[in-house]
């Protein structure tokens, strides 16, 4: 897969994305009363996001596991109590201030983090993105020249919020998988629990 391949998936992918961002709230969620935050596509959420282009409840999910969860064994693996993510979950949809430190807990919050992206109505690796990357790594060895700048142009496809998400995502995951004598999450650990979410 050259260049012209990985163009090609740009180009599709930007009229996916103009299609997607004009799509509404579905009626759902807008008739529960919730102003919704969760299913919600990243553009949208990123007109309130700080300054790093990231939604504000990742910002805040990922400060409290950097303080409290990084030497959490099994951080990820094991999840929170269903009413305690759901109650966290409608606050954030109802637009309330959440307060994690006394309202939340490690298992909770991860918990709560990972059903924020399995949520997204658009992955943070789009389908066509996948395929892409499916097609770099069956036409090339890993790690050769070839193969890093094709993985380059494609996540240079990806929309603006996506690419801020995933950078701010990664550099947090990388951190966690330092305390892996710890908490003995890898990198390895992280991508198993982290795949399905990431990649629909």
């Amino acid at each position: 897969m050259g260049a012209g391949a990985s163009l090609s998936i740009c180009k599709s992918f930007s009229s996916i994305q103009v299609r997607h961002t004009t799509n509404k709230i579905s009626p759902d969620l807008q008739f529960s009363g919730e102003r919704s935050t969760f299913g919600v596509p990243l553009e949208t959420l990123v007109q309130d996001a700080n300054q790093c282009g990231v939604p504000s409840l990742v910002t805040q999910m990922v400060e409290y596991l950097e303080a409290f969860g990084l030497e959490r064994v099994g951080i990820f693996r094991i999840g929170g109590p269903a009413n305690k993510i759901k109650e966290l979950r409608q606050k954030y949809n109802q637009g309330e201030k959440v307060d994690l430190i006394n309202d939340g807990d490690v298992d909770s919050v991860a918990s709560l983090l990972k059903l924020f992206l399995k949520e997204l109505p658009v992955a943070v690796f789009p389908d066509n993105i996948c395929s892409g990357l499916l097609q770099t790594f069956q036409e090339h060895k890993v790690n050769t020249t070839e193969c890093i700048e094709n993985l380059r142009q494609l996540l240079n496809c990806l929309p603006k919020a996506h690419q801020n998400l995933l950078q701010f995502l990664s550099a947090f995951l990388l951190q966690v998988a330092t305390h892996s004598a710890v908490n003995f999450m890898t990198l390895e650990n992280l991508a198993i629990v982290f795949g399905p979410a990431l990649f629909k």
